[in-house]
């Protein structure tokens, strides 16, 4: 096992900590500014607050270390956020990370974030971002990865920057190979018999298309604006006619046809629907409107006078018309709208509170338009053959397990008895904290805060612990930790009490742990490259400059 030391940027509850020290690594330092991350970390490593660096955006230089670990903020390339980029704070964090890695220079280094990052909407930002690594005198690669390929049960898929000084060392880091499924979720599940889950689903597909031997899918999908075997729909889930059904049917295949929009779902008129079938009335529409399935929307908006003493926002609002006309669909979709922090519908309400615009087309569309709210409160409820769970989210999902099994020979009985025995029958829940725990690849029994909200944050936030434990294994084989001895940790002022705080009085009692294996790639034979390369010095820079 080698020996070396690592900072831990970006800490949060200590995902790249467990992983690092797991081959060797010891940590000389952490920063993070989250107050229950913070107790969090500290509590399980029993660290003193000390040892917290502070905030990344004060520090001017970080202790000698071989190795430094960030997990950067990734709300601002996140789909799930605002795709700001760096026009958001949280991206700039990103120079203050590559402006500590040019002062300090350490051996190596792992950056975190997510996919969005390496989408092609963001390439100047990355590219951006790897030019100024090249600045500093390193050689990195990038590296998409998903957690489930490496010892989780959970679609997690993540960019991950890794880097190092002499050229030799990147020419000798290799990934050790995937292994999809060595963890499924019936094996994280508490009150599951994993051993007759897996026996039930011999299908290797990933979660997306998840099925048992049958070929239904594994899960159940709660969602107005998809189709499918398993899908449940808000008129499945009340009463409802077969006219109200083939009404709603209507609607969901023709939404994403581009006659009616350029969205990838669009809601239709009045007029639509008549084009559709003749037969259909204004209140029939609004019977489904009432029911809680359709919403009325107002779609497009005519521009009148402007007056002089609107403000800013309600300008730019206004100048987005094309014709003399606002198409609400265009602008929500607007980026600037986004920065602004505007809401299309209360600002066009006001507008026309005011007189300023005047709604000329009204639509209709699903009630339930995002796909992840579910609904009544249920997005997916996962059957314990499924072999996958969703990318854990540090808001918390509408997504539930089952441990109870379902077979059936068709379809249609398939979905009968998932509704009698499941659904209706409340038999299914949100997964624990300490499932949450191990579908991450943390210890079952890790301290995390008593309140649901508080622990699925930390939890959510954090790096899935096996894809780190993997990088930094592979980090290792090249040998550039060879030779270092064992490091010392001088001790702290304080010292962490054993028992908990007070903060975590209501904990309750201790989880239990749940046992399972994570596949080990330490026994791979890594190729050996003998050529060696000069170390670019690269260019100094001042900290946080502005992107071109």
């Amino acid at each position: 096992m080698a020996n070396f030391s690592f900072i831990d940027l970006f800490a949060g509850i200590g995902g790249f900590r467990l992983a690092l020290q797991s081959v060797g690594g010891t940590c000389i330092g952490f920063s993070e500014i989250a107050p229950d991350a913070i107790n969090t970390y500290c509590l399980n490593f029993k660290e003193d607050e000390s040892a917290n660096l502070g905030d990344i955006t004060k520090l001017k230089t970080l202790p000698d270390h071989d190795l430094m670990t960030a997990g950067v903020p990734c709300q601002s390339w996140s789909i799930a956020g605002k795709n700001l980029g760096f026009d958001d704070d949280r991206g700039q964090l990103w120079n203050d990370t590559l402006y500590l890695l040019n002062k300090v220079r350490p051996k190596a280094f792992i950056f975190e974030n997510v996919k969005g990052l390496a989408d092609p909407r963001n390439a100047k930002a990355l590219e951006y971002i790897l030019e100024r690594i090249k600045q500093a005198g390193y050689h990195a690669t990038v590296n998409v990865l998903n957690a489930y390929d490496y010892g989780v049960p959970q679609t997690r898929i993540r960019i991950y920057i890794v880097g190092f000084k002499e050229k030799k060392y990147l020419d000798k880091f290799i990934l050790a190979p995937a292994t999809p499924g060595c963890i499924q979720l019936s094996n994280v599940l508490d009150g599951c018999d994993a051993k007759e889950c897996r026996q039930s689903n011999e299908n290797n597909a990933r979660w997306s298309l998840s099925c048992n031997e049958k070929g239904f899918n594994d899960y159940f999908l709660f969602n107005d604006l998809r189709n499918g075997n398993t899908t449940i729909h808000s008129w499945d889930i009340q009463e409802t006619t077969e006219r109200q059904k083939n009404i709603c049917y209507l609607l969901l295949k023709n939404r994403r046809k581009d006659k009616y929009g350029n969205l990838d779902g669009n809601p239709l008129s009045l007029n639509h629907f008549q084009e559709l079938d003749p037969s259909i009335k204004k209140d029939e529409l609004e019977n489904l409107v009432e029911k809680g399935i359709l919403k009325r929307v107002s779609y497009l908006y005519k521009v009148y006078e402007i007056s002089d003493d609107l403000s800013d926002n309600a300008r730019w609002i206004l100048s987005q018309a094309k014709d003399g006309i606002i198409n609400f669909d265009t602008l929500k979709s607007s980026k600037e709208l986004k920065k602004r922090k505007l809401n299309a519908q209360d600002a066009l309400f006001a507008l026309a509170t005011i007189g300023a615009v005047k709604c000329i087309e009204e639509r209709y569309d699903f009630k339930n338009t995002k796909i992840s709210t579910g609904l009544a409160g249920v997005n997916r409820i996962f059957l314990p053959t499924c072999k996958i769970y969703p990318t854990l989210v540090a808001s918390d999902t509408n997504d539930y397990v089952t441990t109870e099994n379902i077979k059936a020979d068709s379809i249609e009985d398939f979905r009968t008895k998932f509704m009698e025995s499941i659904y209706r029958t409340g038999n299914y829940r949100q997964i624990s904290k300490q499932e949450a725990c191990r579908i991450q690849g943390f210890p079952a029994d890790y301290i995390l805060p008593p309140t649901r909200a508080r622990w699925m944050k930390l939890i959510g936030n954090s790096v899935a612990v096996p894809v780190v434990k993997m990088l930094a294994k592979a980090i290792v084989n090249t040998g550039i930790f060879e030779g270092q001895e064992k490091i010392t940790v001088r001790k702290k002022l304080q010292t962490i009490q054993s028992d908990l705080p007070s903060l975590f009085k209501d904990y309750g009692e201790n989880p239990v742990t749940k046992n399972f294996i994570v596949h080990d790639n330490s026994n791979i034979n890594y190729s050996k490259v003998n050529q060696k390369q000069e170390e670019s010095e690269g260019n100094i820079f001042k900290k946080n400059p502005s992107i071109e």
